[in-house]
């Protein structure tokens, strides 16, 4: 039986870690490094950065581990997910194993914030014997997207939906929202929209030293997001985004 620390990381820039963070951290016997492979070798690299700045504690282990591929023949999405956050639970129950001496005390670095979009609540929950779980928030990619840009997340008593490229690709832009916060879309789902009288402000790899920052109206703005973000993900083997959108009612 042990502890599980999820400690969330923000988006890569070791200033972004809170104390609890820090805390957490140093307290732990574990903490779990996963590897994407050789063209995300950077996500693995930035963890390891961060452990080096702020782990002090020196009976603190680190054990890497590769993360399995999701499997892309399986038509069914959510079926496709499943099975693959049962691998990856695996892979943590073999990394923590493996682990010479005791590791009571596992934490495992979250990009972001474990609490949006992030499945390592889910994958937490299918080990065996379920550990005693324990989340340090982070910055959130929305967050710092807004900081980035220095713009509010919402108009004046106005709501605001966080959603994916697949549901705006899919469904469009809902109804009665104004403002939508985009996460998780590889394909720039806005193209699929009427871009007239709806403003962009788009991050990639935000808060990170290769911080990329596009806003404007979409009409414009758009072609050169498509353009950047492919250029991005060629030079880095890896990208993650997410952008705003407004429609403008004034």
């Amino acid at each position: 039986m042990f502890d599980l620390t999820l400690v969330g990381i923000g988006t890569g820039n070791p200033d972004h870690l809170t104390r609890q963070a820090v805390l957490a951290l140093n307290a732990a016997d574990l903490i779990l490094i996963p590897r994407k492979g050789a063209s995300k070798a950077d996500l693995a690299d930035l963890r390891r950065a961060i452990c080096a700045d702020v782990v002090k504690n020196p009976a603190t282990q680190m054990v890497e581990f590769d993360l399995p591929v999701r499997d892309a023949s399986n038509p069914d999405y959510l079926a496709r997910v499943d099975d693959w956050h049962d691998e990856i639970a695996k892979c943590w129950t073999a990394a923590i194993a493996a682990a010479p001496g005791p590791s009571t005390r596992v934490a495992l670095l979250v990009w972001g914030d474990p609490s949006l979009y992030d499945s390592t609540l889910r994958i937490a929950s299918r080990l065996d014997p379920a550990p005693k779980v324990t989340v340090i928030p982070g910055i959130t990619s929305v967050q710092a997207l807004c900081a980035a840009h220095a713009i509010p997340l919402n108009d004046i008593g106005a709501p605001v939906l966080v959603t994916t490229g697949r549901q705006l690709r899919d469904h469009g832009w809902p109804a009665g929202i104004d403002t939508l916060v985009v996460m998780l879309d590889g394909d720039c789902a806005f193209q699929g929209l009427d871009p007239v009288g709806v403003s962009i402000w788009w991050a990639g790899y935000v808060g990170m030293a290769e911080e990329i920052l596009f806003s404007g109206p979409l009409i414009s703005t758009g072609p050169q997001i498509i353009a950047a973000r492919a250029a991005a993900r060629v030079a880095h083997g890896w990208i993650m985004d997410i952008y705003l959108m407004r429609r403008n009612l004034r």
